[in-house]
């Protein structure tokens, strides 16, 4: 798990060519108008979530992760906390390859993501997003997929 600043996110481009590209296309790009909804930047590679929500109460959040994709989360707007715990320290539920998805269940750290930061995610990062952090408003978060496998 990363999580840093939007303006520093040059420093991740060692990471590999899918995740730079992501990063510069949220850094150059403002979400602000832009409908709620699934985006192709290069097919099932690299695609993009645009997502406006009220964020929910701890008690409500379901731990998820993924096999195939790294998430990166980018709150465009608000702010929100983001459950984390490696997966390996969760009990982990069912594994739904059509949705790659998998619901955990454990203790897990909130960690604060305010407007203009960034969380990268990788597939032993369990996560539990859209919590509230007490701050009033919507949250408006584009969520990228990368292929990562």
């Amino acid at each position: 798990m990363i999580i840093d600043r939007m303006e520093n996110s040059a420093k991740y481009a060692c990471l590999g060519s899918r995740i730079q590209n992501a990063l510069t296309f949220l850094q150059e790009n403002d979400f602000s108008q832009s409908a709620p909804g699934r985006y192709e930047l290069d097919g099932a590679a690299l695609y993009y979530l645009v997502q406006e929500y009220t964020p929910k109460p701890v008690a409500a959040g379901v731990p998820e992760a993924h096999r195939n994709y790294i998430d990166i989360q980018y709150v465009a707007q608000g702010e929100e906390f983001i459950g984390y715990a490696d997966l390996s320290q969760m009990q982990a539920g069912e594994y739904l390859a059509e949705k790659d998805f998998q619901q955990a269940q454990g203790k897990m750290d909130l960690v604060r993501v305010p407007a203009g930061s960034f969380m990268i995610l990788y597939p032993n990062d369990a996560h539990m997003p859209g919590l509230t952090t007490g701050a009033e408003g919507p949250v408006r978060k584009v969520v990228v997929k990368v292929k990562f496998k």
